[in-house]
């Protein structure tokens, strides 16, 4: 992550070094590096350090300290529990009060997830824009640093800010001259103007770079940052999760927060996106002979993961569920304690609805739609298991579906 700044600093959160001839005139800038795409295998002295922070950076080691991207055969993603880090890292720099913004830089196929993750966890008011390029540094019409030139003057022109000087866009990403909802924009190309707004209902907020001044059209009416219901300030020190025992599913403790307040590695949950469409039902039974991967999966998840979820990408837009078989493991999910979303597969214009035990994803893709579901794990934990997931009974029934209101609500309005 890089850190830039303007005249009160921007903080920069990224992986690359830029040029700061047409940031500096704008702003000071400031740089963290945060799951960088490169790193010093031998360390690096104190004294050579162009980044914020005290002392020698100790040898790296690829995919442990950074995660490039390019060349493709040393590729490295970062591991789910870093969600937890770069969550701490960023909102420990926007709460020192020294920037008034920053922007976060990351490869171009992983951007998106990574900012709307901060658009639901972040607890600050000021801005924060996401910069990727479609073009390799160095060659010609490279998009990245025009995006980053861009991002500052979105920073500085305050055209975010609302009459109490708080943003009121949350976390966007700055590209090709637009600014995009984090909740709505997806990679569909890998050249610029591959950015584009999904979800059938706006998604582009407003300018930035162009002949005019950066402007502000639309204001998100979903939930974000210091307005998010998810956000690491109104997360709870701990929730229930739910593991397997030998008489059934029970109950266990999982701790989401330190003691000084920040997100745990052990508490991000494992949420598995599965594939689901028309001509996938086997014709032959029983249930467990039709499944086996999906029941496999479950298993696995009671087995280490107490907090844990499914969504189900189906035809769009509604994300139903197609075979009685595959609907029946996913209503033992529920009912074992593992909520389970429906999303409608590609770049839905509709409204996946809730149904049965299961919860829609609004017009979310299932990537985002798994991003929230996490979070909302760590605000309420997991759904209340049954005795015996194949027969819950009324009462129990009546638990789950009280449980599952919660979540419907915050699904419909982040």
């Amino acid at each position: 992550m890089g850190h830039v700044a303007s005249r009160k600093s921007i903080g920069w959160a990224s992986a690359t070094t830029v040029s700061a001839h047409l940031i500096g005139a704008r702003a000071d800038v400031d740089f963290y590096r945060i799951e960088p795409p490169s790193g010093y295998t031998k360390g690096l002295p104190a004294a050579k350090r162009t980044d914020v922070g005290e002392g020698d950076i100790p040898p790296e080691v690829r995919g442990r300290n950074f995660f490039p991207y390019k060349p493709f055969h040393l590729e490295a993603a970062p591991p789910r529990p870093n969600l937890a880090n770069i969550v701490n890292a960023v909102q420990r720099v926007l709460s020192s009060g020294t920037y008034q913004g920053a922007i976060w830089t990351q490869g171009s196929p992983r951007i998106e997830e990574a900012l709307y993750w901060f658009n639901l966890l972040l607890d600050t008011s000021v801005p924060l824009c996401g910069n990727s390029a479609q073009r390799a540094h160095g060659t010609i019409s490279n998009d990245g640093p025009r995006n980053i030139v861009d991002s500052v003057d979105w920073i500085v022109s305050r055209a975010w800010a609302d009459d109490a000087g708080q943003n009121c866009a949350g976390v966007v990403l700055v590209s090709d001259q637009r600014v995009f909802a984090t909740r709505e924009v997806a990679k569909v190309d890998a050249r610029p103007g591959g950015y584009v707004a999904v979800g059938g209902h706006g998604g582009i907020l407003g300018s930035a770079g162009g002949e005019d001044v950066p402007i502000l059209l639309h204001i998100p009416a979903m939930k974000h940052t210091y307005r998010s219901e998810v956000n690491i300030a109104r997360l709870p020190a701990e929730v229930m999760g739910v593991l397997a025992t030998q008489r059934g599913p029970e109950r266990v403790k999982v701790a989401v927060k330190s003691a000084a307040g920040e997100l745990l590695e052990s508490a991000i949950p494992r949420v598995a996106i599965i594939k689901d469409g028309s001509y996938f039902q086997e014709d032959w039974e029983p249930v467990e002979e039709n499944e086996v991967d999906l029941i496999a999966m479950l298993r696995d998840r009671l087995s280490r993961a107490p907090l844990a979820g499914f969504v189900n990408e189906g035809p769009s837009p509604y994300g139903r569920i197609q075979g009685r078989a595959r609907k029946a493991i996913l209503t033992r999910a529920v009912y074992s304690g593992i909520p389970v979303v429906l999303s409608g597969r590609g770049n839905t214009e509709g409204f996946s609805a809730s149904g049965g035990p299961f919860i829609g994803a609004s017009n979310l893709s299932s990537t985002k739609a798994r991003l929230l579901l996490m979070a909302i794990l760590m605000k309420l934990g997991s759904l209340p298991p049954a005795k015996d997931p194949d027969h819950p009974t009324a009462a129990e029934c009546a638990a789950t579906d009280e449980k599952l209101a919660e979540y419907r609500r915050i699904f419909r309005c982040h």
